[in-house]
């Protein structure tokens, strides 16, 4: 198949995903977790990454955005993220499933989502082109004794807890060509709703739609380039972006700095501590520079990166010798 007719297929499948995916004519603030390290959770946004590389790979990263901040009344409330995945695939079925986990805390609110995942992957000349979709569940807690109203409704509690939980369904597509990659992906798509507080307290998860795009590059030996940028949008409404450049030395040593539009720069590490480079760990450090009125300076992430090493067992002839044969 030739270039043009792998790359217009794409085009076409990509335009109507955006397409289907919604407009809602007000502006929506961003609802879902955010990552410094996002060129290291492809899956989290787009399940068309799940098993794209083949073998058994698990993550788990903390990250403690804005740290010590307080509200005005004295409290805490930054946000605290916790993420967990793991992805396998399907030997010679093109076939990649996974599972990703993610416990989000802001303030009085606190979100668990919990999303299975499947892709086809399809092998091009070139490259991949991938299908992915994720159903799961989504789970929204609110603790009215930590919820700060100005005009409170009457039928608002002012005390005790209460959890919600809806499904949660989303798509993507990705194409790797190598040098490059190329993601469109939307969460969210049922955009489910909880209305706390006999309804007095409306909290709808708004559709969330993600472009990711990276380029990969060798300037010399064994060092890698990859610069990658985050296009983010609620309901096709409010934007933002995220943008990082990440070096790579022999697959152990890497480092980098980030930008998000408007809020923070950052520094990337990393560092393989096993000698088949299967366990990397992970450090992210913001440096909020937009917004410090309402936010605390530094923001601060951790992860741990496993790759189930692949078991082979090479079966060695032995020479079996008796007095009468030799075999």
């Amino acid at each position: 198949m030739s270039r043009k007719g792998v790359f217009f297929p794409f085009i076409r499948i990509s335009i109507f995903l955006i397409s289907s995916f919604g407009f809602i004519e007000e502006g929506w603030a961003q609802q879902d977790a955010q990552f410094t390290q996002y060129m290291y959770n492809g899956m989290y946004y787009n399940p068309a990454f799940a098993g794209k590389d083949g073998g058994f790979r698990f993550s788990a990263l903390h990250r403690s955005q804005w740290l010590n901040y307080t509200t005005s009344s004295g409290a805490g409330g930054a946000p605290v993220t916790q993420l967990l995945t793991a992805q396998g695939s399907l030997d010679g079925k093109n076939i990649g499933y996974g599972i990703t986990l993610v416990n989000d805390q802001i303030g009085a609110n606190g979100n668990l989502e919990i999303n299975l995942q499947g892709a086809y992957h399809r092998n091009l000349k070139k490259g991949t082109l991938s299908f992915g979709l994720y159903a799961g569940m989504f789970s929204s807690s609110l603790d009215y004794g930590e919820l700060i109203t100005v005009n409170p409704e009457p039928g608002l509690p002012t005390s005790g807890k209460e959890t919600q939980v809806n499904i949660n369904f989303g798509a993507g597509l990705l194409l790797d060509k190598g040098r490059y990659y190329l993601g469109l992906s939307s969460r969210h798509l049922n955009e489910p709703a909880f209305d706390f507080g006999d309804g007095s307290f409306d909290n709808q998860l708004r559709n969330h739609s993600y472009a990711l795009f990276g380029y990969r590059f060798r300037p010399v030996g064994a060092l890698v380039i990859e610069p990658s940028f985050l296009l983010k949008t609620v309901s096709f409404n409010n934007f933002s972006y995220e943008v990082s450049v990440m070096a790579t030395h022999q697959n152990r040593i890497s480092g980098g700095l980030a930008f998000r539009g408007e809020e923070s720069v950052s520094i990337i590490l990393g560092y393989s501590l096993l000698r088949d480079n299967s366990l990397t760990v992970g450090y992210a450090f913001d440096l909020v520079v937009g917004g410090l009125e309402a936010k605390s300076p530094t923001s601060h992430e951790l992860m741990l990166r496993y790759t189930l090493p692949d078991i082979s067992r090479e079966i060695e002839r032995v020479i079996q010798r008796t007095p009468r044969f030799r075999f």
